[in-house]
């Protein structure tokens, strides 16, 4: 058995409230908000250490299935699995799974950390003290959850109220209070002894399933089933869909933490967030001598307190305050500081009117497993794209029934087969791929290839593909 901490991910969150740059197939874990990495990225960062942490299980879905293993790749990341949830079951299933996992990787009395995605940690001397506690508090047999110090009288948060210290350290749970309003949210600050619920989790494996088969006995069996008929494709591991539809879509909080009589919470007050509106992106960023946080490609002239972030064209922004403004390739948002919990209202609104759903669910730029594409410009009967594949890297083989396509190289070495015709394309040259023809993409180099691909043709959608072969196991 292990000594060591195992990481538990869990990134299968569909969120769009920092819309427009996170939408359903691209969310906020997954996205680059001000630096170069993302923030599924930075989770992972901050278990990296093999002194204590033995590589990550990661939790997602069949959709994110790439992006998670693109995104560990990129950060030379290690995993000790990545498991496709079939369907949502909120985080209770997901864990029981993991916890099943992490038992049969890492030995039956294994200590787990259940970490989100998407938050955003500043990782110092109390972040890892804390840590040390919650680790000492769950072998001692305490299902340890993060109280985090209050700064505001938010109402986006739970609230953990502690009672008495243990000798980990640790407090004994007194109870959990819902979302509270401000007037309720006010008055626990001012009483003291309340806890922002982070969310985050420290347990031994034994003492979770335990507490499952007494407290939430038809999740554990669901994950037993579903982790018990589970296959194994290429990098993932893909739960038994029939068996995990069974279990229950109830949080970890509701099955478990808010019943059993072994909760323990460790407060700490390191710099946390859950990033869950446009605001609180912007008290996690880096501001500057007028309260801005603003991205590369904007200009701000006699702004103050905002957020200017963009992922598309350049933004200037002149003489305005308390104002957040977002652009991604396709989509700009401009609203109030005060409003930003308001975007899902927004959201819903584009999602319900058939000419804008699409901006809620796709970005321009999707990413696959060998790399991905970029749509540029989209007209009638021909659209024009960005592709880039990754060095090494190949396409499926395969053939479309309603396009043809013209591809040119702009970067990088081409191997290109049409029909029985394998040739090498370098910068400036370009190759024809008639209506119907097979044909597969290759990046035999060692640096990215992009090349532009301009589509021809009655319908262009991305199911017109008929696949051959596909070395990643896709239809």
């Amino acid at each position: 058995m292990t000594s060591k901490i195992v990481p538990v991910i869990m990134a299968g969150g569909r969120g769009t409230r920092l819309w427009p740059l996170s939408r359903a197939a691209a969310p906020k874990q997954f996205i680059r908000f001000i630096d170069n990495r993302t923030l599924f990225q930075r989770t992972l960062a901050r278990v990296s250490d093999p002194e204590i942490y033995e590589p990550a299980i990661i939790v997602t879905n069949e959709e994110f299935r790439f992006l998670v293993a693109e995104q560990a790749r990129e950060l030379g990341s290690d995993l000790s699995s990545i498991v496709l949830e079939p369907v949502a079951r909120n985080t209770a299933a997901g864990i029981a799974v993991a916890a099943l996992v992490a038992a049969k990787l890492f030995g039956g009395g294994a200590i787990i950390q259940v970490l989100a995605s998407d938050h955003e940690i500043s990782v110092d001397e109390t972040y890892l003290s804390a840590n040390m506690t919650a680790r000492a508090a769950a072998e001692g047999g305490n299902l340890v959850t993060f109280g985090i110090t209050p700064t505001e009288p938010a109402t986006g948060y739970g609230y953990i109220e502690v009672g008495d210290i243990f000798s980990s350290g640790a407090h004994a749970v007194r109870r959990f209070v819902e979302k509270p309003a401000r007037g309720e949210a006010v008055e626990m600050l001012t009483a003291g002894g309340f806890y922002w619920n982070s969310g985050m989790f420290m347990f031994a494996v034994p003492v979770l399933l335990a507490e499952l088969e007494e407290l939430a006995p038809e999740v554990l069996e669901a994950a037993n089933l579903a982790v018990s008929g589970a296959v194994r494709d290429l990098d993932f591991l893909r739960l038994n869909r029939a068996a995990f539809e069974k279990s229950p879509n109830i949080s970890i909080d509701y099955a478990i933490m808010e019943k059993t009589s072994k909760a323990a919470v460790v407060p700490s007050s390191f710099k946390w967030s859950d990033l869950g509106s446009w605001d609180s992106v912007w008290k996690s960023g880096t501001q500057d001598e007028d309260e801005n946080v603003a991205s590369e490609n904007t200009t701000l002239v006699s702004t103050r307190s905002s957020l200017v972030m963009s992922h598309g064209p350049h933004l200037v922004v002149s003489g305005l305050e308390n104002v957040v403004v977002i652009a991604s390739e396709d989509a700009v948002y401009v609203g109030r500081m005060e409003d930003s919990q308001d975007v899902g209202k927004v959201v819903k609104r584009l999602e319900a009117a058939p000419t804008t759903s699409k901006l809620t669910e796709i970005h321009p730029t999707c990413y696959r497993p060998w790399g991905g594409y970029t749509s540029m410009f989209v007209g009638d009967r021909f659209q024009v794209k960005r592709i880039f594949v990754l060095p090494g890297r190949k396409l499926s083989l395969h053939k479309h029934h309603h396009r043809s396509e013209h591809w040119t190289v702009v970067k990088g070495t081409a191997e290109i087969t049409v029909g029985e015709k394998v040739e090498i394309l370098r910068e400036n040259e370009s190759a024809y791929i008639p209506l119907g023809e097979m044909h597969r993409l290759t990046n035999p180099g060692k640096i990215l290839l992009e090349l532009i691909e301009v589509q021809t043709g009655s319908y262009l959608g991305e199911d017109d593909i008929i696949r051959i072969a596909d070395e990643f196991g896709r239809n």
